[in-house]
């Protein structure tokens, strides 16, 4: 296993120390997208930051349910292929 490193990133602009094992480039990425989201909706809106920070993690959670939703999509039509996959091969094998 790899070390924890400490990378920091701006969020909705303060800086935040995260310790992490995943590496220094992937934190920032996480970092700029969450302080992305707080952006947009702090342009968007006239909440307080609470509020913003609040929808920000809101908005944050439906990308995720939503990926996670297409990814076991995604898993259902792979094993859908390799079951007729399995079948044509099994078909083939009879014919010879």
């Amino acid at each position: 296993m790899s070390e924890k490193t400490r990378t920091v990133v701006r969020i909705a602009g303060r800086e935040y120390p995260i310790t992490s094992y995943d590496g220094e480039e992937y934190v920032r990425r996480v970092g700029a997208y969450v302080d992305r989201k707080i952006g947009e909706l702090a342009l968007a809106t006239r909440l307080s930051p609470l509020e913003v920070a609040t929808l920000a993690a809101v908005s944050i959670a439906d990308d995720l349910a939503k990926s996670q939703e297409e990814i076991a999509r995604l898993k259902r039509q792979i094993e859908a292929q390799r079951s007729e996959i399995a079948r044509l091969a099994a078909e083939k094998g009879e014919e010879a």
